[in-house]
């Protein structure tokens, strides 16, 4: 197994390789530097461990990987369009730096870019690659819509909402590792147990991602800090203040979250001041290590090298011990 960083290299050469046109420039620059932005690159990493851990030849997994890449990026642009965000890894984001539709047109062509990405595998993955890719796409559509209806509802159950985030964010996380299985030839048996794996963390990551909005450091998580907050977001957190609250914390959470002319500099303080009274931080943290664990129990049952199990757990461990 080789190490995150090289992994991550390996990535990154593909990403500064993109051959894009000159023209139309501003359907292709915006993919440029959306991509040029950075990020984590978990999902590629992760494909390219996945790969690597089953004994397959991790250069040929190189491309599908950062398929996925793109494919996660895509649904950033369009989230931000939806989401009216502002800033994204730090920077601003594309419909704010171009406008609206350029966002939506440049996340569009980077859809099709994924596909040709994932289609370059070896000739007997490729309906497995395709089957499990094509599946993912649509359940993160499928979550993202959930997202979307949960803001105009007044009661979302915890149990919705981790429904929601399975498919928004952490299925996307277990195809990338079920993926990297399939590429490396592993059984179906393996590449399901590594696809629960991914799809635990994920869930985990996200939870964690809901923790970092509310009492992240700005600089460092690359996002507005309290941005769930003032899109009157469903998060775990909301979910459970409104599960836990009493009347009285209930009567403000609700005059917050209808206050449609709230100022961030007010509301956000407010709104993190009741989760705190509630100890949504401390329930959230326990949740979290949960499906961490969940998917550290799923990795011991999986035959594997010592090397390739440590890699795993380090990289879990990372994921929900971060500032970004």
């Amino acid at each position: 197994m080789k190490t995150f960083n090289e992994y991550l290299e390996m990535v990154n050469k593909e990403i500064k390789a993109i051959p894009y046109p000159q023209s139309p420039s501003n359907l292709y620059e915006p993919i440029a530097y959306t991509m040029a932005l950075g990020g984590k690159r978990i999902r590629p990493v992760l494909v390219l461990m996945a790969c690597d851990a089953v004994g397959g030849d991790v250069s040929k997994a190189v491309k599908p990987a950062v398929g996925l890449e793109l494919f996660h990026n895509f649904t950033l642009l369009h989230d931000d369009v939806m989401d009216n965000a502002d800033v994204r890894r730090g920077q601003p984001t594309v419909h704010r730096r171009w406008n609206d539709n350029v966002a939506i047109l440049s996340g569009d062509t980077m859809l099709t870019m994924a596909t040709q990405y994932i289609g370059q595998v070896e000739p007997q993955h490729l309906a497995a690659a395709n089957e499990l890719f094509n599946a993912t796409a649509i359940e993160v559509y499928e979550g993202q819509q959930y997202d979307m209806d949960y803001e105009r509802r007044r009661e979302v159950t915890v149990e919705e909402y981790i429904k929601m985030i399975r498919l928004k964010t952490s299925v996307l996380l277990g195809c990338a590792c079920k993926l990297g299985a399939i590429i490396g030839g592993a059984d179906e048996k393996t590449a399901q147990a590594l696809y629960e794996v991914g799809e635990n963390l994920g869930i985990a990551f996200q939870l964690e991602d809901d923790v970092l909005d509310v009492w992240g450091d700005e600089a460092t998580f690359g996002k507005e800090i309290g941005g769930d907050i003032m899109n009157n977001k469903k998060t775990f957190l909301m979910v459970n203040a409104f599960k836990l609250a009493n009347e009285e914390q209930a009567g403000r959470l609700r005059r917050w979250y209808t206050d449609a002319y709230a100022m961030k500099q007010e509301k956000v303080p407010a709104v993190t001041s009741i989760f705190e009274e509630l100890g949504l931080r401390e329930i959230a943290d326990k949740a979290i290590g949960e499906y961490t664990q969940k998917a550290l129990t799923v990795l011991e049952s999986i035959e594997m090298s010592d090397d390739a199990r440590e890699s795993f757990t380090a990289l879990a461990a990372s994921l929900v011990n971060r500032n970004k």
